[in-house]
């Protein structure tokens, strides 16, 4: 069973992809289940996050503030700008445009700290960010998101920030009391949480995917290409600043990969609960879901290659 498990875990981003694809051939699968059941699956994969977080990896916070906050203010500032540069580059239609804004304005994904131990960049650092932004996030995404596409659509701020809160945080902060209250338990199944959490976005990009197939299949090339430029785009940025600002090279990957990776899932979650008279809103979140793995796992190993030995962190 472990040795499935990181078979899943090692190749998260084939099977997200494979599964995207036999969804967008044979969507009449999925096709009958209720989108509704995209805001659990995600609360189970926070939950999953929760369960993975202990006390010390907030010490980051008191020992490197400056660090943390540079990172969070980049993600919240670079990502969300990127976003609405490129619905206007690209003439996005105001679903696709939505879509696009709502992954810009989203806190960044757990997958960015897999990434960043496999770029062997600051991994407390990126656990930090991560940890900070996703804290953050009832409050500065929906106000982002209002800023950005308000004028196109009519935006439920508090209906958005209650949403992250329901599937976000309390998944989050319930998983995070099971670590402290039940550590052997949590130890147990920290071996399976990875492929529990790689086969769960699965889920969610497979039936996201079934449900807007016909859409998708219309305007898959710009999608694509949009979410692509995004993703690098936020590497290249992130790694700029982080230059310009004189960090150390891990915390310059650290600091380009939580830039660079968002929480795609939530994306489409907000996208389906609260924009459900704009259905294609929902794919870039999907699309990203598929590519930041993709994406993430070049830029890990272009940063691994250039970084040296002795700058690798510890296990």
């Amino acid at each position: 069973m472990k040795n499935l498990c990181d078979f899943i875990a090692r190749w998260m981003g084939a099977i997200v992809l494979l599964t995207a694809l036999l969804s967008l051939a044979f969507p009449g699968v999925l096709g009958g289940v209720d989108m509704w059941v995209v805001s659990p699956l995600l609360g189970l994969i926070m939950f999953g996050m929760g369960l993975t977080l202990k006390p010390s990896d907030f010490r980051v916070l008191l020992s490197h503030p400056k660090h943390v906050f540079i990172g969070t203010l980049l993600q919240f500032i670079v990502m969300p700008l990127l976003a609405w540069l490129l619905t206007k580059v690209f003439a996005l239609p105001e679903d696709l445009a939505l879509g696009v804004i709502l992954v810009g304005c989203c806190p960044g994904g757990t997958a960015s700290n897999v990434i960043t131990y496999l770029a062997k960049g600051d991994l407390a650092l990126s656990v930090g960010i991560t940890a900070t932004s996703t804290l953050l996030a009832p409050l500065v995404t929906p106000a982002l998101v209002w800023l950005m596409a308000g004028t196109f659509v009519n935006v439920d701020t508090m209906g958005m920030l209650l949403s992250i809160v329901y599937v976000v945080i309390l998944p989050i902060l319930a998983g995070f009391l099971v670590q402290h209250f039940f550590p052997q338990f949590t130890k147990e199944a920290a071996t399976y949480l990875p492929a529990f959490s790689s086969l769960v976005i699965a889920g969610v990009v497979a039936l996201i995917v079934s449900h807007t197939a016909d859409k998708l299949l219309t305007c898959g090339v710009l999608v694509v290409t949009c979410v692509m430029l995004h993703n690098v785009m936020g590497f290249v940025v992130g790694y700029g600043a982080g230059l310009l600002l004189h960090l150390e090279s891990k915390q310059r990957v650290a600091v380009s990969i939580e830039v660079g990776m968002q929480n795609s899932g939530l994306a489409s979650t907000l996208a389906v609960t609260h924009f459900a008279a704009y259905p294609m809103a929902a794919i870039p979140g999907a699309v990203f879901s598929v590519w930041h793995n993709i994406g993430g796992a070049i830029a890990a190993r272009v940063f691994a290659s250039r970084l040296s030995d002795k700058e690798q962190p510890e296990a």
